[in-house]
């Protein structure tokens, strides 16, 4: 089985942002002459070539160092068609060498201080620390648990830094009592309803609180996007906030795709400080799905799962990623997207996997047309261990049109639509809402007796006075007080 990457051969090479001494300069170009024609490395100086099968996560267009984003596919890279998603190499290399477990370590963002330097460097000075002799010893050992650990106490400071300590364990929330409504209901047992609502694309805000006044009663939650398509709409944290004002809970969403681990940082302790309680961690869709001009395409600095371990130990651990103490620290419920057909079902239960492990505690999925193929992804799930430590809520949208489904089913990755339903909107003609309506009403049914299914998540894309008629149709509406509403723009 060949070690070299699968995809490109080179790219050009990150520099260092420091002036290096000529003997780390001339062991990092010798380290780029071996390892880019080998792994078409990159130098990042942060490698984890020996956890992601020999195959360079950074190829991937999103910069992602924890797992394929919800757009992996088997055929190619969803950013860039002329490369394979990366990430779906590494998977299955893993699994061919049995090294698949391997992958649930959570790792950390790059350190920008390291990048354009060498590894070799560090490996070096951690076999010293360790003992030559011991290490030779070691790794040449007939015991198969010497070697690894021996392995393992080379590499691992290497990948996990101080500030970071990323493993392969579950981390319970460290509190008792739900920060949230949503979390109560879910704790409660009941069957819960969460809805999109869209945000406006301008000042004027009439038309998102009437939206919201509307669907409250029937949900548990409201979730406003961040941003979807890479295309800018009002942020989701003021439209949270504006959600609390009609006394309905928010669920914010943050893209890694727009934040820098500061501002992510930043931005939960004011939604947090702002009676912000449920926070839904996302990669985000690519900038080349946004509108021209196109912003940066090659890198992000943080993915979902480093935002999920870094919120999670700002709330239970009380530490910002540099280590600096939070004297209060924020409360919230986390959350994270899941994508149950994006690609092989033991694949994505590996990345969801590492997403409970980081600190998710619900999951809201993509769009589910097809619950029998979702119930192999909840029975990878359930072989993992992790349908007890996770909440799902299954992705559901009314299809308005034939063009819309025919869309969704060809260009929005991670979404397949079956052949039958495609037909049956087809057929429908002039009544294509209403059986689209219907076959929504039709998934909700079939996904509530689903073994770790917890309720829905209803994203109407554009059509919020659908809500109602879906939650109380299909038996899921409950009564709750209606307040006296805030006033909006309109």
């Amino acid at each position: 089985m060949p070690l070299f990457t699968p995809g490109r051969r080179w790219q050009p090479p990150y520099y260092p942002f420091k002036r290096e001494k000529i003997g780390k300069r001339s062991l990092a170009f010798i380290e780029r002459v071996v390892k880019g024609p080998l792994f078409g490395c990159r130098m990042c100086g942060n490698c984890l070539l020996q956890e992601t099968a020999f195959i360079c996560p950074m190829e991937c267009p999103k910069g992602a160092r924890n797992g394929p984003c919800g757009g992996s596919t088997e055929a190619h890279c969803y950013v860039d068609e002329t490369r394979p998603c990366i990430w779906y190499e590494i998977y299955e290399r893993a699994f061919k060498m049995g090294r698949q477990e391997m992958l649930l370590e959570v790792m950390p963002p790059l350190d920008w201080g390291k990048v354009g330097t060498e590894t070799w460097g560090d490996v070096a000075r951690q076999v010293k620390e360790v003992g030559t002799k011991k290490v030779a010893s070691g790794l040449v050992s007939g015991d198969k648990e010497e070697r690894a650990e021996i392995w393992d106490a080379v590499f691992r400071p290497v990948r996990q830094p101080d500030w970071w300590q990323g493993d392969a364990e579950y981390h319970p929330p460290a509190y008792d009592e739900p920060v949230s409504e949503l979390e109560r209901r879910l704790k409660a047992g009941e069957f819960v309803v969460t809805a999109e609502v869209a945000p406006p694309a301008s000042v004027a805000t009439g038309k998102m609180c009437r939206n919201v006044e509307m669907v409250r009663p029937y949900v548990a939650a409201v979730n406003f996007t961040d941003c979807p398509s890479a295309t800018s709409r009002m942020s989701s944290i003021a439209c949270s906030k504006m959600a609390l004002e009609h006394d309905a809970e928010p669920v914010l969403q943050i893209a890694a795709r727009d934040r820098t681990r500061t501002g992510l940082q930043a931005e939960v302790l004011g939604a947090s400080a702002l009676g912000i309680r449920n926070i839904l961690c996302l990669s985000g869709d690519h900038s080349r799905m946004g509108p021209a001009p196109q912003g940066r395409m090659d890198i992000i600095d943080i993915d979902a799962i480093q935002m999920l371990w870094i919120l999670r130990r700002m709330r239970d651990e009380g530490k910002y990623l540099d280590g600096r103490p939070i004297k209060f620290r924020p409360q919230y419920f986390l959350g994270a997207a899941a994508a149950p057909f994006a690609s092989r079902p033991e694949f994505q239960a590996i990345r969801e996997h590492k997403k409970v492990n980081a600190g998710a505690q619900f999951f809201q999925t993509n769009l589910v047309y097809d619950p029998d193929g979702m119930e192999v992804w909840l029975n990878e799930l359930a072989k993992r261990n992790i349908l007890d430590k996770v909440y799902i809520l299954v992705g559901i949208t009314p299809l308005k049109s034939l063009k819309m489904a025919q869309y969704m089913h060809k260009d929005v990755p991670g979404v397949v639509i079956p052949e039958h339903l495609l037909k049956r909107l087809e057929a429908a003609g002039d009544g294509v809402q209403e059986e689209g309506v219907q076959i929504a009403l039709e998934l909700i049914e079939a996904v509530k007796g689903k073994q770790g299914v917890n309720g829905i998540h209803l994203m109407a894309v554009g059509w919020e006075d659908i809500v109602p008629r879906i939650v109380s149709e299909a038996g899921l509406a409950r009564p709750v007080a209606i307040a006296e509403p805030e006033l909006c723009l309109n």
